[in-house]
Formats: C-alpha cells, sequence, structure tokens
C-alpha cells in the first residue's frame, strides 16, 4: 500500500487475531443448560410445553452440538399439526464430506440438502427463518441457505405440538429420524428476523423482541432417556461489546505499521480483503505473463495510450478523473479494433473487466462538470459501451470460462455499466430529456422526466428482430410513476439496459440450483439454464436510486431438443446473494404474469437486472402409461418373433425357389429375430451391470444388422427398377458386406471410443446424454431417407404402368378404371414394402410429442415381424405355390400307387427313347406271371416342364397281344396348371 501512495488507514476485519493477550474467558464464554440426547435410546425427545397460534411467519434459532459418529437422516426439531403433521421441521444428514447438511420442511415440502456446518463435534447456532414468501437457513450467522416460499401461501396451522429431536409420523407421536447429540438455546419468533438480527443472536446479543418461546428446561417436557448437561459456549458479542460503535484500524503512515484508536465504523476507508490462494496464484501467473509476453491488444494499447499500464497493469494506481478515464477508453477502443482479427486473450479479458471497474468508480469532479460539455459525456458513455460490448460478445465465452477463478462473472461488467450510467445521468441528461446508445450486444437508454399528474408509465424495449414479433421489453406502470409523485420526487430519470449476449457465457453445464416445480409425476426435474437476454431498469428519483415494481417479457433463447421440457421462471440477479462470488439468481418478489409460446411476461416489486430461467425436465410417460407401453412392447414382441419364425420356417421347408430377393429376405428374418429376443431379455438384464452391457452392445449390433439389410432391400429394390449393370453374385457380396459387415464394424469403433459412457444408466440401450446415441440413430436416419426414395420410385413405375394400362380399356369404363388402378398402385406397393423397408420407425421421430405416437410407434414395430409374416409368406405367390404342388404331387402319388399291377415281366420292359418312335419303358416295373393272357402294366411318367417351373403327371400303360403291342396313355392334367 506504500508502493501505490496511500497515506491513509485502513479498516481491520478481525481483531481479535491482531490483539496480544487474549481476553479473560469470562468475557467470551457463557455457561448454558442443554439437553443430551444418547444413542443409547432411540425414544428421546423434548416437547415444549406451550401453544402456538397461526403464523404467517416464524424464526427458530437453537444451538446443537452433532455427535460426530452419526451420519444417519435426523430430525433437530419438528412442529405438527392436527390436520397436518409436516408442518415446519429441520432436519440433517452426515456426506462423505465430513459435513453435516440441513434442509428445512414447511407444509410436506421438502427443500434440498444446501445448507451445512463442519462435522467436527463443536457447538454451532443454526437459525430458521420462514414467511409466505421467503424462507432462509442461517449457520454461525451465516445466510447459508434460501428460497422463496413453498407452493402455498397459507398460514402454519395453529394448535401444533413443537418436538426437539423426533420426527413425528403422527400428531405428538409415532417418533422416527432420532437426533444424537446435546441441543440448547432454542427460541421461536413469529416474524422472519433479518440477517443482522441473527448476527446477534449468534454472538449471545439479547433480543428485545417479543418471543413465543425462550428457553426454559422448566418449559419442555422430556423422555427419561434425555438428560440435562451444562454447557460452556463461545459467544463474540460479549467480547465485542465495548467495541459496538467503534472499529479499530491499521495506521500504515509510519515505518512500523501498528494498530490505531478506535474509529467510527460508518467511516470509509479502504480495507485489506482475503483471497484464496488458487485465485492469487490464477493472478499473479496471469500478471507475470503479461509482462513478460505482452499480447496483440496489449501492444497495441501501450502503442495507442502512454499510461495504460500503470492503470490496468499489476499495480494499478487507478484513474483520477473522467478526462483520464475517457482517453484510456479511446485508446482501449482503437486497440480492439486494431487486434479484431486476432481476438482477446484470456489475460486481456481480466485487464479490460478491470478497466471498466476503475471507470465507473470515476466520481464527476468540479473540474469535470466545466471542462466535460455533453459531447464530451456522451463520447466517454459511447467508448464505455464499446468496451464492454467486446468483452461481453458470444465469441468470448470460452475465454470466460478460463478466468472464472480470478473474475466473478460477466454479471461484473453490468455492474460497472449500471454504475458508469448512474453516475453520469447527469451529464448526460444536460442537454435533453431521452438518449439510447447502440452496440451490437448492447442496447442503453436514458430518459429523464418531469414528474406530474398526466405523467405516464415509461416503456423500453430491446432491439427489432425480424423474426420475432413479441421483442424484450420492460416497462415502469403508470400508478408506480404516479406514486413516486405522491411520495415528493420531482424529476425522474430511467436507465434501461438491454443485454442480448450474456446467455452464451454461462456455463449451461452449471446448473442454476432453484427448487423445481411440482409435475404431475410424469416430467422428471433436470436442471435450471439461463434462457433469454438480460433486461434492466435503474430508477433514480431525484439523482437518489430508488426501486419500484415493473413489469417485463423475455424471448425464450434455447432450442427444444427430443423430449425436453421447459417452464419459465422470472429472476433478477442478487448481488448480495452469494457476494464472494459476485452474486446468484433470485426469485423473491417476482412471479410470472402469462406464458406464451416463445416468450413469458414477468411481474417483480423491485428494479435491478431480470431474466428468464428455464426449468428443464425430460418428459417421461406416467406410471400407468409406462406399464401399458412394456406390455404391448412384450407382446408385440413375442407376437413378432413368432411370425418371423414361422416365416423362415415356410422359407426352407415349402421349397421357395432360391433367388437373391429370398436371401435377404431370410438374413432380414434372422436379424431382426435375434434382435427382438434380446429385446424381450433386455428388462431381465437391467439388474446386472455386466449382463446388461452385452445385451446393449448386441441389441446395437442386430437392430443395426435390421436396418443394414432393410438398406438391401431397398437396393435389391431399386436394382429391380433401375437397371443396374452387376452380377448376382458381385452384388450378393456386396449385400453381405452391407448387411453384417458395417453393423459390426459400427458397433466395434462405438464401443472402442465411448466404452465408459456407451451404456444408458437404469435400462440397457445406448446412452442419450452422452451422444453414444448417434451411433444408431444417424445410419437409421439415412436407411430411413434412401428407402424412402426407393418407395417413392417404387410408386412412380406403379402409377405409371396402371396409367398406360387404363388408356388400354374402353372409353366407357376407362375412368372409373383409371380411378381405381391409381389408387391401387400407390396403396399396394406402401403396404407390402412398409415392413422390409423399416419406415414405420419414421414414427420413432415423433414419439416425444405424444403419448399416443409412442403408443402408435411400439404396435406397429412390435407387430413387425407378424406383419412380415402375412405378407411374405401368407400372401406370398410363391410360397402359395410351393405349398400347392406339394399338395397336388401328393395326391398324384396317391392315385398312382392305388392303380398299379399286381405283376410285370422283366422281360418285358422295352426302353422309351422318345414319344410315339420308341417303345416305352416304365419307371417302376412291377412282374408278374399269367398263363395264355395278355401281360399288361402301368406306370407313371413325371415330365418337367421347365419353361414354367412347374410339374405335370402322366399315367400310362401298356398292353401287349401275340404279334402286337399296344401303347395307352391316359393323362392328368392338375388344376390352374
Amino acid at each position: 500500500m506504500r508502493q501505490i501512495g496511500y497515506q491513509s488507514q485502513v479498516w481491520i476485519n478481525n481483531p481479535s487475531k491482531l490483539e496480544s493477550k487474549p481476553l479473560p474467558p469470562s468475557k467470551q464464554y457463557l455457561p448454558f443448560s442443554a439437553l443430551n440426547f444418547p444413542k443409547t435410546s432411540r425414544e428421546g425427545f423434548a416437547r415444549v410445553n406451550r401453544p402456538f397460534p397461526a403464523l404467517s411467519s416464524v424464526s427458530v434459532c437453537v444451538r446443537i452440538q452433532w455427535d460426530p459418529e452419526w451420519n444417519e437422516v435426523s430430525t433437530i426439531f419438528s412442529y405438527a399439526a392436527r390436520v397436518f403433521t409436516n408442518e415446519f421441521l429441520l432436519r440433517g444428514q452426515g456426506d462423505m464430506q465430513g459435513r453435516i447438511l440441513l434442509a428445512l420442511i414447511v407444509h410436506g415440502k421438502h427443500f434440498p440438502y444446501k445448507a451445512y456446518f463442519p462435522n467436527d463435534g463443536g457447538w454451532h447456532h443454526i437459525c430458521v427463518t420462514w414467511s409466505t414468501s421467503l424462507w432462509a437457513i442461517y449457520v454461525d450467522g451465516e445466510r447459508k441457505d434460501m428460497g422463496s416460499g413453498s407452493d402455498t401461501s397459507r398460514d402454519i396451522y395453529a394448535d401444533g405440538i413443537l418436538i426437539l429431536g423426533q420426527d413425528q409420523d403422527s400428531f405428538g407421536g409415532n417418533f422416527t429420524e432420532p437426533f444424537f447429540g446435546n441441543i440448547t438455546d432454542l427460541n421461536v419468533w413469529n416474524n422472519s428476523m433479518e440477517t443482522r438480527h441473527i448476527r446477534a443472536l449468534n454472538g449471545c446479543s439479547a433480543m428485545n423482541q417479543a418471543m413465543l418461546f425462550s428457553w426454559n428446561l422448566d418449559h419442555l417436557i422430556k423422555h427419561p432417556a434425555v438428560k440435562e448437561v451444562q454447557a460452556l459456549l463461545f459467544c463474540p458479542a460479549k467480547h465485542q461489546e465495548m467495541a459496538l460503535q467503534s472499529c479499530r484500524t491499521l495506521q500504515i503512515q509510519s515505518d512500523r505499521p501498528q494498530l490505531t484508536s478506535l474509529l467510527d465504523c460508518s467511516e470509509p476507508l479502504a480495507f485489506i480483503c482475503m483471497s484464496s490462494r488458487e485465485r492469487y496464484l490464477k493472478m499473479k501467473q496471469m500478471s507475470d505473463s503479461q509482462r513478460s509476453q505482452p499480447t496483440a491488444f496489449m501492444n497495441h494499447l501501450l502503442k495507442h495510450s502512454n499510461n495504460s499500464q500503470t492503470v490496468i497493469g499489476p499495480h494499478s494506481s487507478g484513474l483520477s478523473s473522467l478526462t483520464e478515464a475517457s482517453a484510456l477508453l479511446d485508446a482501449t477502443v482503437q486497440a480492439l479494433q486494431d487486434t479484431r482479427q486476432e481476438g482477446l486473450q484470456p489475460t486481456d479479458m481480466v485487464s479490460l473487466v478491470q478497466l471498466l471497474s476503475l471507470a465507473a468508480d470515476v466520481s464527476p469532479q468540479h473540474s469535470d462538470a466545466t471542462n466535460h460539455t455533453k459531447e464530451n459525456v456522451q463520447e466517454l458513455s459511447q467508448y464505455f459501451i464499446s468496451v464492454a460490448d467486446s468483452v461481453i460478445s458470444q465469441d468470448n465465452a470460452f475465454k470466460w470460462q478460463a478466468i472464472k477463478e480470478v473474475v466473478n462473472g460477466p454479471m461484473d461488467v453490468v455492474k460497472s455499466i449500471d454504475r458508469m450510467v448512474t453516475s453520469l445521468s447527469s451529464g448526460l441528461m444536460s442537454e435533453s430529456d431521452h438518449l439510447t446508445f447502440h452496440s451490437p450486444n448492447i442496447k442503453l437508454s436514458v430518459q429523464q422526466q418531469r414528474l406530474q399528474e398526466s405523467s405516464k408509465g415509461t416503456s423500453f424495449c430491446g432491439p427489432e428482430n425480424e423474426k420475432h414479433s413479441n421483442s424484450d421489453c420492460i416497462t415502469v406502470p403508470h400508478q408506480k410513476i404516479q406514486d413516486l409523485l405522491y411520495k415528493g420526487f420531482d424529476k425522474l430519470t430511467l436507465v434501461n439496459t438491454w443485454y442480448g449476449s450474456l446467455r452464451p457465457l454461462f456455463n449451461p453445464e452449471e446448473n442454476i440450483s432453484m427448487v423445481p416445480t411440482v409435475t404431475d409425476g410424469s416430467q422428471r426435474y433436470l436442471g435450471t439454464i439461463l434462457g433469454s437476454s438480460v433486461i434492466s431498469t435503474t430508477v433514480l428519483g431525484d439523482n437518489q436510486p430508488i426501486s419500484t415494481a415493473v413489469h417485463f417479457q423475455l424471448r425464450h433463447k434455447v432450442q427444444n431438443p427430443a423430449g425436453a421440457v421447459y417452464d419459465p421462471v422470472c429472476a433478477f440477479w442478487d448481488y448480495n446473494l452469494t457476494p464472494e462470488t459476485g452474486g446468484w439468481w433470485n426469485t423473491k418478489g417476482c412471479e410470472v404474469v402469462s406464458k406464451q409460446y416463445g416468450y413469458t411476461v414477468c411481474y417483480c416489486n423491485h428494479t435491478t437486472n431480470f431474466a428468464l430461467l428455464l426449468q428443464v425436465y425430460e418428459a417421461q410417460p406416467s406410471p400407468e402409461n409406462k406399464k401399458a407401453l412394456q406390455v404391448l412392447t412384450f407382446i408385440g414382441c413375442g407376437v413378432s418373433l413368432c411370425g418371423l419364425l414361422f416365416t423362415f420356417i415356410l422359407f426352407i421347408a415349402v421349397g421357395v425357389p432360391k433367388s437373391d430377393r429370398t436371401t435377404v429376405h431370410k438374413n432380414l428374418i434372422v436379424a431382426l429375430s435375434i434382435a427382438e429376443l434380446l429385446l424381450m431379455c433386455s428388462d431381465w438384464a437391467s439388474a446386472n451391470e455386466g449382463a446388461c452391457f452385452v445385451i446393449t452392445a448386441l441389441l446395437h449390433l442386430f437392430f443395426m444388422a435390421s436396418f443394414s439389410w432393410m438398406l438391401v432391400e431397398g437396393l435389391l429394390l431399386w436394382s429391380k427398377v433401375v437397371s443396374v449393370n452387376i452380377s448376382e453374385d458381385r452384388r450378393m457380396k456386396l449385400y453381405y458386406v452391407i448387411g453384417w459387415g458395417l453393423p459390426v464394424l459400427i458397433v466395434i469403433v462405438t464401443l472402442a471410443t465411448t466404452v465408459n459412457e456407451y451404456k444408458a444408466d437404469g435400462h440397457c440401450w445406448l446412452n442419450l446424454k452422452t451422444g453414444t446415441i448417434w451411433s444408431f440413430v444417424g445410419p437409421v436416419i439415412f436407411v430411413l431417407a434412401v428407402n424412402s426414395v426407393v418407395l417413392g420410385r417404387v410408386v412412380m413405375v406403379t402409377v405409371s404402368s396402371a396409367r398406360r394400362r387404363a388408356k388400354m380399356l374402353s372409353p366407357s369404363s376407362a375412368s372409373k378404371m383409371h380411378t381405381f388402378d391409381l389408387t391401387w398402385a400407390v396403396t399396394r406397393p406402401v403396404l407390402i414394402l412398409l415392413p422390409v423397408l423399416g419406415l414405420t420407425w419414421l414414427c420413432g421421430v415423433l414419439v416425444h410429442l405424444s403419448v399416443v405416437i409412442a403408443y402408435i410407434f411400439s404396435a406397429l414395430n412390435a407387430f413387425q415381424g407378424l406383419y412380415i409374416f402375412l405378407v411374405y409368406a401368407v400372401y406370398n405367390s410363391e410360397v402359395r405355390n410351393a405349398i400347392k404342388r406339394i399338395k397336388e404331387k401328393r395326391k398324384a402319388l396317391s392315385f398312382t400307387n392305388c392303380s398299379q399291377p399286381t405283376t410285370f415281366l422283366p422281360s418285358q420292359r422295352v426302353p422309351i427313347r422318345s414319344w410315339g418312335h420308341s417303345p416305352l419303358t416304365p419307371s417302376s416295373p412291377e412282374t408278374s406271371e399269367t398263363s395264355g393272357a395278355p401281360s399288361s402294366s402301368s406306370t407313371s411318367l413325371v415330365i418337367k416342364n421347365e419353361s414354367f417351373r412347374k410339374e405335370s403327371v402322366v399315367s400310362f400303360s401298356m398292353k401287349q397281344a401275340p404279334g402286337s403291342q399296344v401303347v395307352q396313355l391316359t393323362a392328368f392334367k392338375p388344376s390352374g396348371s
């Protein structure tokens, strides 16, 4: 501090560490009577023997000493009413990090475990405050968790029972979740106390506010297992009573720094702050890097400005005037333009955030007011906005993540803009009532008006967008303007700002911790994200910041992926919430007015920076629908599997002529059958992690093979429609590579690259969250696209053929037959080709839109095997003809066996060489002997008709007399041949 020339005093935050001699224990410790809840009994409890009225707000404070060996869920206190048992509870639970997490339950709603204290066996002061609009949990005087009120705004029921150390599953009894340790200093108020009161209570200060209950063992009913013990508690307030109105400082002017006398705590002085070691080392690393190897931006800045190193370097001396700030900002804008191609480095981002903060802190002096005209102030503001716009550009999203250890975040830039405009508002509005600054990512408007009875409400909107008719807008209602007039304000200045690029700067992987909205069970809460631009209003009444209610509407800026549902929440950036990180989103005082498609209208009872937070839910079927879909899928897979097996057996048993089309059908049936069988076993395998992983890989392989053979079906059909110059053998080799080789390759590559993220959690299928699912969805989409083109081509060919046939008909019936033929020409190929081309899976893309589509999708694909059986087996002409030939052959053979003679002489067999010229030779001779009688024989001759690949049966008989030969032929023509 001497090095930068600081000559004043600084505050000391923790004077107890700088005292040479500690104060006597009597000044710091107080004795308390406590209750011990031993682990030897799970029945221990203490009941507050006092009636309680209905409470619209309440504060409960207690000191506890948690048993360090107990990590199970324990209830510190529980308040139950006759009509509702879980009215007001505080429970704790140990975690793996050596902490005790605390959670509040109000009206039966369980808030998250966020507040905590170390499980060190020591005493800790716990306070819970609640009202219908806000709740908070304080640990050792510091607020650790907070949120909006419960779902219902009703009061806490009266005439309840307050129990220490147990949860009440019934009114005043049926205790569960026992607490083990010590409890003392329980106090209850019928109001929601402020943070300063909580801190005072933590320091053992007395409260003058009326209590519903004050710690007194005589007013408690104890279980016999609970014993009274004495505890000595540290009380900082007793040590600080001597300095309630003054604080200690450090004098640095002398050669040896020393503590000086106490000063008034409201005196504005510099202070020494403490930072984490990681943040300090990161800042030091960036500073050393900037000095040793200046970036392109810093080199250009040094060229345009001679004093930039002393302002935004490691030893910053600050900005002394607006003139200096304007000159440096001007040089920065020029340096940014010179380095537009190279871009900013993370160290440059840190320097620019620091520069904006320093420039915003410069207060206009009298010399500035006289030397700066309105144009100079506007120019300074435009420089400031230009630099800020470059810093919060979407191009720097990854750089913000790189500097998050040393910079709180992009809202630091927003805060600097608010401070700058508020400081310069009087100079900006000296000659006009309205001023607007535009940049690609920021729009800033300053409006000023004299308040009077006719004053109307003010509104401000972000840049107009041709794609969206509803812009981002914020409005101060007319009634609120009138209220300011009635309060005595004369001049009103409104500073409105729109930020269009902040959303990408917040890391989407870091969820915003918020209590999810209660759903009907058909949705699963995933988290909350920033889903809109940021818009703000600052109201100055007579140049003093004031707060008033506003309405605003913002568009949703988030893409809607499959299966996700978004619920908008109105929120604002609260700089006082977790100030060590620069603040966080808060919903206090904000509510949704209306939800429209694409945008939401909100109301907030204060002014600040507003945005829409989107609670993300994963759409899931209800338990009833989920069970019904599982049953439908299991039954359908069973029927489908049977249909596929019957089809395969028929192809083999009836002797369907071998062809490339039949071979492709068989391979598709095999792949689909195995996939359906694995799908039926997947639920059983989900209980075993190893088996589930194997089932997932096999499902991936065989479903991928099924679609590959569906692609082959399409390619084969295309080769029949369009001439393809490739032999059948070469074509089948290519089909086998596509049908089996390609799926194996896809599965192997996917397993090799995503082995740890391959399987989804909870069921045996590919992981949707890590993108592994695209190794299946991508090829499927390609197959469906190709087969859709093939089907379209087939429909075009059949329609063309139907038209030619219609023209050949007589004119009287041509029109009627033309319509019928065209309709059937379109319908027939679609019905026949849908199951083998896989086009029913197109419904899978739309499953997330409706449960009805999920049912349709499950039914179509589960019964795919039955459909294939009906179309390609039952109604297949080749299969039916093969079955008919078998029947006819058996019938003919049966007839022939009945007409055969009992004897046939071998010496009488004559070979048959040709019809009408050569003697006939029976195919299966029989021998017999008759004396003096002509001999005869009967046999059958099978003649194959190679042209039609059908068989004809011809029966004949031979009669022989002495000196002559007669041949008699009888042909039996099968019906339909």
